[in-house]
Parts: structure tokens; C-alpha cells; sequence
């Protein structure tokens, strides 16, 4: 569901609609382009600063008004776009990138080397959740007008692909010191935001960019995404014809989507269940603990699981790589059984026989189920959890961090030095702890500069080594589904919570 989850919590439905917008069926003329999308999304933009920019569930909103340095087709190969081509020094600690000469903003400024040089090290330097992606990014140069130069730290083997998402956003210079920044995009993407038409939080209207550079990415007139951030709020939506496409927060409602002449659209992008983030037991001790965190992972029923919260779609894991990774074991995803008994064992053994009290945060965009189903069945094992409610500061909290745990759905990137350094490494986003172990650096370091077939054995053992140790209590892969109208066609994403929006189009 998300390629980067930015969950926000939800207190309240949200009933939505747009007088002047056309019907879900859109414009029946043979000129697409003069269509309205009306797309459903389940979070709202937090920010169209290009260098705070989230992604994930967000990226419709970043795509519709900015350019990224690079194009990722939905397998994930990387392609030209703002840059025309690329190549690397011998130990691939420059990058010099070769940029299009004809793609002016929207303010009529034209696109240069420097502009591109000021939004790479200003996405470093920014509060983007995924600013980590350009860690490596020492400096950014203009050569000339058309060449850009990135000196890295170190090489990023991930930097190209980086460059297709958040990463490489570029926006208008002139831009940066707007005191609206944040609210009205200038970059040179195929739509501009209507501020006017557009409630912020509720709706964004986007209306075609007459003239963007590249007009066969332009697949609608107007685009309409409507903010539904409780499921029975989108559900509705769907059934009642006032989207052509849309995000589904879960899988409760694939049968009613379906009986409305909706098709799915879907994959297995990220992992859910539990991040252990205090693994140095610095807020909780009992989770310092590896018996303990060991323990947590017997505790769970998985496949009920499976079939409770996600209605049975999906898979069965207990790891964090996913299947395209070359560190997946299939053998790992029974590692752990559901085995109370042995759970109890483990926490007699470290010592919390008698049990310990787990904080953790709550988010009514998931539900109450997996809250209480978490919560039943640590209870059978003597963990008694608590919940607080974090309301829409559930992202800023976790990554404080204010809490020693979470129930998250997470990514499972396209690859895995993404993986690595967004879940893992010591400055890693969602290792907001900092927590290291010697040996799993040791294994980084492997997969950052050894040969491929070291490179490929160190995240095999890397990943064998997070499941023993007990790093994460994974409980299934849930499939995301995107769900799309009789007159709309979408392709999935590999990597992401929603189709790229270039590949969200009007059926010939």
C-alpha cells in the first residue's frame, strides 16, 4: 500500500465532492487530453516544498506539478527524463548527469544545471522522511548550463533510482523563498496545482500544463484527487461513481469494489506488523533483549492474521526483503511458529517471566483490528500493551522517536540498499534509534563495496541475521491494490503505493 506509508491518523470521515468537476466517467470526447481523472488518495499532501517532499501515497501529488531528474518504467528500470544521460567515474563517486535544454517552470524560468544542483542539496538538507536517499551527496556542481556534476561521499548503488522518486524533484529557484511555498508548487510538470479551486486537506485541483516539455505524459485535461482517509469514506466513493481511480487503505472491500465494475490492480509492495525500534533498550529495556524480541515473533498468529486483517490476501512472512530481493529465503517465513509455549519460555529465560507493560502508538487509519489483535495476543505471552493515540503527528512521533515499538505497514523497496538504508543502517529513517550491530554493519559494508557475489551473499546473510535476531515481528505481505473505473486503465508500480501518475490513462 505504500512506498513510503506516510500514514497520518484519521479523526474524522471525510465526506468529499466538486461542483464543476465532470462525472467519474469523464469526457467521452475522442481527446483524451481533455478528460478529468477524478483520483481517490488516502492521505492529503503534507507539504509541495520539492525539498520536503514526501513520496509513496504522495507521489501522485509531487508527479502532477514536478519533474524528477530521472523516469522509472513500472519494473523499475531507470530512464531518461529531466537528464538525458548519465555515467559514472571509475569508483562511481561522481555522477555527471546531461540535462534537456527545452523545459522551462512554470514561472517561464528555463531549467539549467545549477537550478537542478540547488534542489539535490536542498533535498539533502531538508526534513523529507526519505532525505536519507541522498545521504552519499557530498555536493551538487553545474559544469555548465546542461551538466550537473554529484560528488559522493561514497557510492550510493540506489542514487539512479533515488532519482526517479522524491530525491529528484526539481522546482523553481525562484520558488525556494516563497512564503507559500508549501502550498503552491512551481516546477515543470505536466500539471499546475488551481490554488483557488483546490481545499487544501479536502481536494487539489491540477490543470494541464499547456506547455510541458513532454505532451505524451499528459493523459488528462484537469485532475481531480480527492482526499478519502477513512475506508468506508473511499469505499463509498468508489460504489457511488465519484472516482475513476483509487488507492484502497485495505483489503475489507475487493468484493463490493469488484461488484461495482471496478478492476484491481495490485501487488505485494510492503510488509506489515511490528517494528522492534529499541533493540539497544534504551526506552524499554525488556526489548534489549533478543529472547524477548524472539519471544514477540512466537507470540503471533500469522496466517489468522492474514485472514482477519487482510481478509486473506496477500502472504505470509517474516522477513523484510521481498521476493525480487536476492537476500529472500522462503525458508525464514517459517522461522518463527505460532508457538505460545516457546514464547513463554523465551521470556522466562531473559528474565520477564512475570511480564512488562509495551507503549506504543495507535492510528485509527488502520483500524481498531489489528490494535486489538496485537494487543490480544502479546497479552497471552504476559506483554501488556498500551496505546496512545499520536492524532496527525503518528509519523513525527514514531521518528522522534517517542515510542519503543510500532504496528506499521512499511515498504519493501525495489532495492536493497534502498531497503538497507530506509530500514536498517544506523542513520537509516526507520531505524530512528540509531541502533547498530557490529555484525549487521559488517554485512552493509559487504553489500556497499564487495564483488556482486559477495555483494548477493552478504544480503542473504544480512537477512538471515535480522530474522534471528529478531529486529522486526514481520506478519504478512499484504497485497495493495489500486482500483480503477470501466474507462480507466492503470499499470502497477513496482515499488510504490499508487501507479505512477504518467501511467493512470483514459481507455481508447
Amino acid at each position: 500500500m505504500f512506498r513510503w506509508k506516510r500514514l497520518t491518523a484519521v479523526a474524522a470521515v471525510v465526506a468529499l465532492g466538486l461542483t464543476g468537476c465532470s462525472a467519474a466517467g469523464g469526457d467521452s470526447s475522442s481527446d483524451t487530453a481533455s478528460q478529468t481523472l477524478n483520483l481517490g488518495v488516502i492521505v492529503p499532501a503534507t507539504t509541495f516544498s520539492a525539498a520536503d517532499a514526501n513520496w509513496a501515497n504522495e507521489s501522485p501529488y509531487m508527479q502532477a506539478v514536478y519533474d524528477t531528474v530521472l523516469k522509472a518504467d513500472p519494473d523499475g528500470t531507470v530512464e531518461p527524463n529531466l537528464a538525458t544521460k548519465w555515467s559514472y567515474n571509475s569508483d562511481k563517486t561522481e555522477l555527471t548527469l546531461t540535462l534537456r535544454t527545452d523545459v522551462k517552470f512554470t514561472d517561464g524560468t528555463k531549467l539549467d544545471a545549477d537550478a537542478v544542483a540547488q534542489n539535490l542539496l536542498r533535498f539533502r538538507d531538508g526534513v523529507s522522511p526519505n532525505k536519507s536517499l541522498l545521504a552519499s551527496l557530498k555536493d551538487a556542481t553545474a559544469v555548465d548550463d546542461k551538466t550537473v556534476k554529484l560528488t559522493l561521499t561514497d557510492s550510493d548503488p540506489a542514487l539512479l533510482t533515488s532519482l526517479t522518486q522524491n530525491a529528484g524533484l526539481i522546482e523553481s529557484p525562484k520558488a525556494f523563498s516563497n512564503k507559500d511555498l508549501k502550498t503552491n508548487p512551481v516546477g515543470s510538470g505536466p500539471y499546475t496545482l488551481d490554488t483557488k479551486k483546490t481545499v487544501v486537506g479536502t481536494s487539489y485541483v491540477f490543470e494541464k500544463n499547456t506547455k510541458y516539455w513532454n505532451p505524451s505524459a499528459v493523459h488528462y485535461g484537469t485532475i481531480v484527487m480527492k482526499v478519502y482517509q477513512d475506508p468506508t469514506a473511499m469505499l463509498n466513493a468508489i460504489k457511488g461513481g465519484q472516482v475513476n481511480a483509487a488507492n484502497t487503505p485495505n483489503n475489507n472491500s475487493i468484493d463490493e469494489i469488484k461488484a461495482s465494475g471496478f478492476t484491481i490492480v495490485n501487488g505485494e509492495l510492503n510488509w506489515e506488523g511490528l517494528l522492534l525500534f529499541d533493540r539497544g533498550g534504551t526506552m524499554n529495556p525488556a526489548l534489549g533483549n533478543v529472547k524477548v524480541r524472539q519471544a514477540i515473533n512466537y507470540a503471533f498468529d500469522r496466517p489468522a492474521l492474514l485472514k482477519t486483517i487482510g481478509q486473506g490476501y496477500g502472504t505470509v512472512t517474516e522477513q523484510i526483503f521481498p521476493p525480487s530481493s536476492v537476500g529472500f529465503d522462503k525458508s525464514l517465513d517459517t522461522h518463527y511458529t505460532y508457538d505460545v509455549k516457546k514464547a513463554k519460555e523465551l521470556m522466562a529465560e531473559a528474565g520477564y517471566a512475570d511480564g512488562f507493560t509495551l507503549n506504543m502508538p495507535s492510528s485509527a487509519f488502520f483500524g481498531t483490528a489489528p490494535f486489538s489483535l496485537l494487543q490480544q495476543q502479546l497479552k497471552e505471552i504476559g506483554i501488556t500493551v498500551k496505546y496512545t493515540d499520536p492524532g496527525n503527528n503518528f509519523i513525527p512521533d514514531v521518528l522522534a522517536p517517542k515510542y519503543p515499538a510500532i504496528l506499521m505497514v512499511l515498504q519493501q523497496d525495489p532495492t536493497d540498499w534502498q531497503l538497507i538504508n530506509f530500514q536498517i543502517a544506523p542513520k537509516a529513517s526507520w531505524n530512528p534509534f540509531h541502533y547498530e550491530d557490529p555484525k549487521v554493519n559488517e554485512f552493509i559494508d559487504t553489500i556497499h563495496h564487495g564483488s556482486k557475489a559477495d555483494s548477493d551473499a552478504a544480503v542473504k546473510d544480512l537477512n538471515a541475521y535480522l530474522v534471528d535476531q529478531a529486529w522486526f515481528a514481520p506478519w504478512f505481505r499484504p497485497a495493495s491494490n489500486f482500483t480503477v473505473d470501466g474507462n480507466t486503465a492503470a499499470v502497477f508500480q513496482t515499488g510504490n503505493a499508487v501507479p505512477y501518475l504518467w501511467n493512470i490513462k483514459p481507455k481508447s
